[in-house]
């Protein structure tokens, strides 16, 4: 239960992580945490206000001795992914998230747990509420909206802020320092479809894709787990072909920046070729669970006679989607050449749905590179277009260029050789970070990102490794305490 981790070390962190547990905030539902926020401030007497959009700001003095050191800004991003099982009930807008101490781990009750940034906001917190630190002066940036637009981040007015230094709470593997992340862009396409009565002496079943890990969608991208929405499109276009099936709805994934773990598909077939088409169904579980037995162990592929819908897509309408899914792109496309296990690119067919007469399917596409990020959007868009879909991109944000010059790397990189024994290892992550569209408006901030180890972001098996959040307490309490002094 949520009460457990306050046993946990440190003990001030994990009292701040539990406080956001409790609090609902998915992402574009952020107004309970704003809130709280505002008033845990108040509380402890620090000046916090929200900017025009709604980020919140906290400022707290430097300690005795450190007021000429340079400003310091903890940001943190106070929205979380709302994902979960689907045997699981929850309500991610009105229900606290239930924490688990599984071994080593901090887990969720079947959904997301919110370490991904909530650990990096009670850590914000927590140097901001403690009495014992010994730091220069300390602005927190908790923006909002950061999963599903960066909206807070893309929205910060210049001039705010006065800090020369920007610490990013927001990575997931403990003993690296992030100097660059990869840019990002949502690749589109949408149409209408036209509505078929259903063929007389059909059965309707319900396709199901289920088990799948999911994840995050640039971290994990690499890990070559099953797509729900690749896979049942695969076997729906054999299956037309085979089976005449039509297609009435499609419920696959339901966010943009996670690898689909679910696929939901209501078909008709002849009642004639039904038996056929179940034991078609039975194969392709067979089939793909074979092909995906190194990484998705729990892939269910199952058909269940439900009620005839009252629709169907058009054999056209169909086909063309098919097509059209197939075709699309989904996984790394290209490799870092000097970091040949971290992406350049990729790409993840996030979100297909098809209701009311409406197609919509919603891709992320991730690069380190402009160019290829928006020659792969190209790539996406031409497939688009080609179907006769309206095609769009929303919500470009820029890329973090690496500074290996950085002054604050330097800093950090001793510190935590003096620390744990070991220089830390220095990389540029193909997720996307605030820090590129931050910097582009602080051109001066000297940034860097850390963290503990989080695993499995954006899925319900998201989980915090206990012993690395206690590291990464101890690093960021030592880093402020080395900040370097006002030139």
């Amino acid at each position: 239960m949520n009460h457990e981790i306050l046993a946990l070390e440190p003990q001030i962190l994990w009292k701040n992580f539990r406080e956001l547990t409790l609090i609902p905030r998915p992402s574009k539902h952020e107004a309970k945490i704003i809130q709280f926020m505002l008033d845990w401030a108040k509380a402890r007497n620090l000046e916090a206000f929200t900017d025009k959009i709604q980020n919140v700001i906290i400022r707290k003095p430097a300690t005795a001795g450190f007021e000429n050191r340079k400003g310091v800004i903890l940001q943190a991003h106070l929205d979380m992914v709302p994902q979960k099982n689907s045997d699981k009930v929850h309500n991610f807008e009105t229900d606290p998230i239930t924490t688990i101490i599984d071994g080593e781990w901090v887990r969720a009750d079947k959904t997301t747990l919110g370490s991904d940034n909530g650990i990096g906001a009670a850590a914000a917190m927590s140097v901001l509420e403690s009495t014992d630190l010994q730091h220069g002066p300390i602005e927190a940036l908790f923006t909002i909206d950061e999963e599903t637009g960066m909206t807070g981040a893309f929205n910060l007015e210049a001039g705010i802020l006065q800090g020369e230094i920007l610490l990013n709470l927001d990575s997931e593997d403990e003993g690296e320092l992030y100097i660059g992340c990869a840019g990002g862009v949502d690749a589109n396409g949408s149409t209408k479809y036209i509505a078929k009565d259903v063929p007389e002496d059909s059965k309707a079943y319900t396709l199901k894709i289920s088990g799948l890990k999911g994840g995050h969608s640039g971290i994990d991208i690499p890990l070559q787990r099953g797509n729900a929405n690749k896979l049942i499109f695969r076997f729906m276009q054999k299956a037309a072909q085979e089976f005449k099936l039509r297609l009435s709805s499609v419920e696959g994934g339901n966010m943009r920046n996670a690898i689909p773990r679910e696929a939901v598909a209501v078909v008709t077939v002849p009642s004639a070729k039904s038996e056929a088409f179940l034991e078609a169904v039975r194969k392709y579980e067979e089939l793909i669970k074979f092909e995906l037995r190194a990484v998705e162990p729990n892939l269910v592929f199952e058909a269940t006679h439900s009620k005839l819908p009252k629709n169907v897509l058009s054999k056209s309408d169909a086909n063309t989607l098919f097509a059209t899914i197939r075709a699309l792109p989904h996984g790394p496309v290209r490799f870092l050449d000097d970091q040949k296990s971290i992406p350049e690119s990729s790409t993840n067919l996030g979100i297909v749905k098809v209701q009311k007469g409406e197609i919509s399917i919603a891709n992320l596409v991730r690069s380190s590179s402009e160019s290829q990020k928006d020659d792969l959007t190209c790539r996406i868009l031409s497939i688009f277009k080609l179907a006769g879909y309206e095609a769009e991109t929303v919500g470009g944000y820029p890329g973090w260029q690496p500074n290996f010059d950085s002054p604050i790397l330097e800093t950090m990189k001793k510190v935590y050789k003096k620390k744990f024994g070991k220089i830390p290892e220095v990389k540029i992550i193909h997720a996307g970070l605030e820090c590129g569209i931050l910097g582009s408006i602080y051109t001066n901030w000297d940034m860097i990102s850390f963290g503990p180890t989080i695993r499995h972001p954006h899925s319900p098996d998201e989980k915090v490794n206990i012993a690395t959040v206690g590291k990464f307490w101890t690093y960021l309490v030592e880093t402020l305490k080395q900040i370097p002094q006002k030139s």
